[in-house]
């Protein structure tokens, strides 16, 4: 029958060859991935002492929580790290997905004078570095706002992104325009169109634009470092930069620290890895 190849056994050789080469080149790829998170786990029970001198390995000479216990002692400001970069990823990312996914809609269906215009700017504001609008944004922040060391200063640049409401453009732009008419036509009203049936079938993107700006905002370090001064007002990531100094570092301290700012994004991202993973395809050929 046509449907069924029959192989050579040299072919069969070459096929074989090929998938063990695949197999090779992804598990290097996937040690060179898990590398790092392994090493920082694996630092984190470690003695408090043991690689601040130098002493770096693998594997460390005992495992003992006192690393942890270091971390929570070092400093009266330990929990309120974890706290403030919760309350700013928290905000950020409600904010990103309310609003940015309000524009977007805006983009995609309604149509107002220079709305073109407008998302032509968005995109060129997308294509700027993050690193240039740091030193305006800090002037702006500290010397005309005056609101440096507060979680307005933390939350106010990124309360709404270019990329997430570019991101919901493109997503809404795919919804059938029929079915907004057809609830038009039976007396829907804007919002009601959009809590009844925009928001449900955009579950997907909604969630990836979740768990995109929340880890973003989680793992960011240059602006809170900017803008906080007092210790009590920084995140967890700049918290970590307190245990390395000019003499020494308390690595292992700081490994567990880092193990523990990170135990969020691997709970966010497997409880909603299925949209994720969903998101991926969005707009993928189906066959």
């Amino acid at each position: 029958m046509g449907l069924f190849k029959k192989y050579s056994s040299k072919e069969r050789h070459i096929e074989l060859t090929r998938n063990i080469l695949i197999a090779i080149i992804l598990f290097l790829v996937a040690v060179v991935t898990l590398f790092p998170i392994y090493y920082m786990v694996i630092s984190s029970f470690g003695t408090p002492t043991e690689a601040g001198g130098a002493s770096y390995s693998l594997i460390p000479k005992e495992f003992t929580l006192d690393s942890y216990k270091f971390f929570f002692h070092y400093s009266v400001n330990s929990f309120r790290w974890i706290l403030n970069s919760f309350i700013v990823a928290t905000v950020v990312t409600l904010s990103n997905v309310i609003f940015a996914s309000l524009a977007g809609y805006a983009f995609a269906k309604l149509r107002f004078p220079g709305c073109k215009v407008i998302f032509f700017l968005l995109l060129v504001a997308m294509m700027v570095p993050y690193q240039v609008t740091q030193v305006p944004l800090y002037i702006l922040v500290v010397n005309v706002l005056k609101i440096q060391d507060t979680y307005p200063a933390l939350i106010a640049p990124t309360l709404v992104t270019c990329y997430n409401v570019f991101l919901a453009k493109q997503f809404f732009s795919s919804l059938p325009t029929s079915i907004i008419e057809s609830a038009k036509m039976e007396g829907c009203s804007q919002p009601m169109i959009v809590w009844k049936i925009v928001i449900p079938l955009s579950k997907t993107i909604l969630s990836v634009m979740a768990i995109m700006t929340f880890l973003g905002e989680w793992n960011t370090f240059f602006w809170p470092f900017l803008v906080c001064n007092s210790e009590a007002m920084q995140t967890i990531q700049v918290g970590l930069k307190n245990f390395s100094f000019a003499n020494t570092t308390y690595f292992a301290p700081m490994m567990a620290g880092a193990t523990i700012s990170a135990l969020p994004m691997f709970i966010l991202f497997f409880s909603l890895q299925k949209y994720f993973l969903e998101g991926v395809t969005v707009g993928a050929v189906k066959g």
